[in-house]
């Protein structure tokens, strides 16, 4: 066939390739990527805190002194070595073996998002219910979205997802003739949002669940990147039965290595490891033995608490900025972890609209509504703090309150909102009103 169009490929599509729709994110890094441009966008670590010397000379011993097994083909649940030292990362955050966590339960994937990718295929047929949070993290929309599957946002608030709300969803998807087929959440430091699902509400959340029969997916990938004290122990650590826990490397490594894992119920084990075989057959091998090696022969947990620090500064360093420079009536959560804030604009901007402002303006961030299924979320931004050093994070938030500033200003003029005489600017807090986060 030459010189095809679309067109003619359109009718052959698979049914699920209809509702693919690209990532808000990834559609920004080309832009995000320039050097002009302050990125608050992506979610990328800050690699330049390892000590890269060393990692490149592991990475060149691997392939001149193990090349012959590090570069040839693995086994689909992943290499045993690796596996037993997930279990022991996992044990940091209180999942050991009393919980159920077992080198044999553990299916290493490529990064988190085949974990995602694989609870998906195993579990949800084209029309399933997934309860999600809302917003979410917009690689797991894309899943669902792929699975054909609806998603239902669950409320949140500064205290994490609102476990009333959840039993709701649970009964309003019952009413319509469905069961929900599982809980997608990450409950600390969440993505997009920072906030932690507090303690209380953990219990709350599962004890829900269990009662209602419903699986419940926890995604962790930022839970030992805490500032503030110890994070609360994962769900995986009180429940083993019902709870699937997925995690990866790339936040507290190396992200380009694409290395994750899933924790399963020893019952879906085998699933799992045939579906993963049936996408990639197996996970790299290479990769599998750097994050082996540097896990055996390099100071991984003090490298953790680079991370933190480095982090912590930044975290620091957004806030302040947003603090000092943000129009009277934006709010923005305080996260205790992790890599993101989340900032609700004072009434009437909307965050897509204004991207084309900001991207003149050299910054860039991710609108709201990449995070809801429904494409809401208009009134909210995610902004990224652990890439730009302190001083670019200013200057980002600097010329994006511009852009704000200017906005407001011009919809005034032009009367296309009524805005209020004054509007407080305030951070989550006891004594400034929280962000809407539903």
């Amino acid at each position: 066939m030459t010189g095809t169009t679309l067109d003619d490929y359109t009718d052959r599509y698979a049914r699920r390739v209809r509702g693919m729709t690209a990532s808000e994110i990834r559609a920004l890094f080309a832009v995000a990527s320039r050097p002009e441009v302050v990125s608050l966008a992506g979610g990328a670590p800050y690699i330049s805190a390892l000590p890269l010397d060393a990692v490149g000379e592991m990475l060149g011993r691997l392939a001149s002194e193990n090349g012959a097994t590090t570069l040839q083909y693995g086994i689909g649940q992943g290499m045993l070595d690796l596996r037993e030292q997930i279990c022991e990362v996992m044990a940091l955050s209180g999942i050991d073996g009393g919980c159920g966590a077992s080198p044999e339960d553990v299916v290493v994937t490529v990064g988190g998002q085949q974990a995602l990718d694989l609870v998906a295929r195993l579990f949800l047929d084209p029309g399933d219910v997934v309860l999600a949070e809302g917003p979410t993290y917009v690689g797991a929309l894309g899943v669902f979205q792929t699975a054909q599957a609806q998603v239902v946002h669950v409320p949140m608030d500064s205290d994490g997802l609102i476990p009333e709300a959840l039993e709701l969803a649970i009964a309003e998807v019952a009413r319509t003739g469905r069961r929900a087929k599982f809980l997608y959440t990450i409950p600390t430091f969440q993505n997009p949002t920072g906030v932690t699902l507090t303690e209380e509400r953990r219990e709350r959340v599962l004890d829900i669940c269990e009662r209602a029969g419903l699986l419940v997916v926890e995604d962790d990938p930022y839970g030992q990147l805490s500032f503030d004290g110890e994070a609360p122990a994962p769900l995986r650590a009180r429940r083993r039965d019902g709870v699937f826990y997925l995690s990866t490397f790339s936040k507290t490594f190396a992200p380009g290595l694409r290395v994750g894992w899933i924790l399963a119920p020893h019952a879906v084990r085998d699933k799992l490891v045939i579906a993963s075989e049936a996408q990639i057959l197996c996970p790299s091998a290479f990769a599998q033995s750097a994050v082996t090696s540097y896990l055996t022969t390099m100071p991984w947990r003090e490298q953790l608490k680079t991370y933190r620090e480095v982090y912590r500064e930044r975290r620091d360093a957004i806030l302040d900025a947003m603090g000092d420079l943000m129009p009277t009536g934006t709010t923005w959560t305080e996260p205790g972890g992790g890599l993101f804030v989340w900032a609700s604009l004072p009434d009437g901007l909307d965050s897509k609209a204004m991207m084309p402002r900001a991207i003149a303006a050299r910054v860039a961030y991710v609108p709201g509504t990449g995070f809801y299924a429904d494409g809401t979320g208009t009134g909210h931004m995610r902004l990224n703090f652990s890439f730009p050093p302190p001083e670019r994070i200013r200057e980002g938030i600097r010329r994006l309150a511009s852009v704000m500033e200017q906005e407001m200003a011009m919809r005034q003029v032009f009367g296309a909102v009524d805005r209020p005489a004054h509007r407080r600017r305030g951070q989550a807090g006891a004594d400034a009103p929280g962000p809407d986060l539903a």
